[in-house]
């Protein structure tokens, strides 16, 4: 059930195994009951990096409850905002009342620094997003 209050948020990757999954429990972990949060891919791996779930492990959330989608997976849903996430050409068209582009490296062969450093990026730009969104609300 949607609440009448809660943003609909769309990350979207080109696997959505990594950098948009992690985007999505980071809308799920700050944003809690008033932010719906989705995450899909242009070319789904089918798969979640398990780089990316030992990671977000280290901040107390599960990821591997989570399944790689893809975009044909949320037709039809109406978004406030989709931030697509360095997809360039692959990243197709989704209507959203906001629009960002987070040209974030895919951390998939990165060493754990790197990884942890992108997935630190990705959680504050997360909270950036809802801040702007909740203030957009008052």
């Amino acid at each position: 059930m949607n609440h009448p209050l809660r943003k609909r948020v769309l990350f979207v990757c080109v696997e959505n195994s990594n950098r948009s999954q992690m985007a999505e429990a980071f809308a799920r972990l700050h944003g809690g009951d008033r932010i719906e949060a989705h995450s899909a891919g242009s070319h789904p791996s089918g798969r979640i990096n398990p780089k990316a779930v030992r990671f977000m492990a280290e901040l107390g959330y599960d990821l591997s409850t989570h399944r790689s989608k893809s975009l044909d997976d949320i037709a039809g849903i109406a978004f406030d905002a989709v931030v697509t996430m360095g997809c360039g050409d692959h990243c197709p068209w989704v209507p959203a009342k906001r629009r960002e582009d987070w040209a974030l490296p895919d951390p998939r062969d990165m060493d754990d620094d790197g990884y942890r450093a992108v997935r630190d990026e990705i959680s504050a730009r997360v909270k950036a997003l809802l801040d702007t969104l909740a203030a957009n609300e008052a």
